[in-house]
């Protein structure tokens, strides 16, 4: 994997956090605790987001859970904070997905246990759809580029399982990401889908 890119994904283990904040809970060069706690829990439905661990932008667990998903940013935190929750691309994931998640950083093959599913109903900054490690990449020129807003995501144990369903991300059904990689997996979208990018929206 080009190092810079490397770089840049372990970021989201690695960004602290500091100074004080104002009333929206940003803070000088980041976002408060408790922002980041109601940002990442809430890209979930509340009765898995209330009782998830939370994990901070600079790896800290601001918050212990008791049902086995993990919340958490899967970009960096820029400087300033992020904006609004979309910006996060916050994801809770339960246990088969956070070990998917990881290997994605770590460039491996994923080993899973069993499927894995991940919930962002605040959407993510975009990837190109055949084309692991372009997320954020809008202006790049990727021809199939899809900026998501809510979605929930399978994470196969079995790569193959997912064979024979269509990569079209234009007609609003589940679609596969990543097709002909180890990191291929089926995107589900959610009412709020094409917010980001209403052109792709099934006409």
């Amino acid at each position: 994997m080009n190092t810079i890119l490397k770089s840049f994904l372990v970021l989201v283990f690695a960004l602290g956090v500091s100074a004080g904040s104002d009333h929206d809970g940003h803070h000088m060069h980041g976002n408060s605790d408790a922002w980041q706690i109601k940002a990442y829990t809430s890209a979930a439905p509340a009765f898995i987001g209330d009782h998830a661990t939370v994990i901070s932008a600079d790896g800290r667990v601001l918050r212990e859970g008791t049902n086995g998903w993990t919340c958490r940013n899967l970009v960096p935190m820029p400087d300033g904070g992020f904006a609004d929750a979309h910006a996060t691309a916050a994801a809770c994931s339960d246990p088969n997905a956070v070990a998917w998640v990881e290997a994605y950083i770590a460039d491996k093959t994923p080993q899973l246990k069993g499927d894995g599913w991940i919930w962002m109903k605040h959407g993510d900054l975009g990837v190109d759809n055949f084309k692991p490690y372009t997320d954020g990449q809008k202006d790049a020129g990727h021809k199939h580029y899809i900026e998501s807003g809510a979605h929930m995501m399978l994470m196969p144990k079995d790569p193959t399982s997912l064979d024979g369903q269509t990569t079209d991300y234009t007609t609003g059904a589940p679609y596969v990401m990543f097709k002909g990689t180890k990191f291929v997996h089926l995107m589900i979208p959610l009412d709020g889908y094409y917010d980001y990018q209403p052109g792709a929206a099934p006409k």
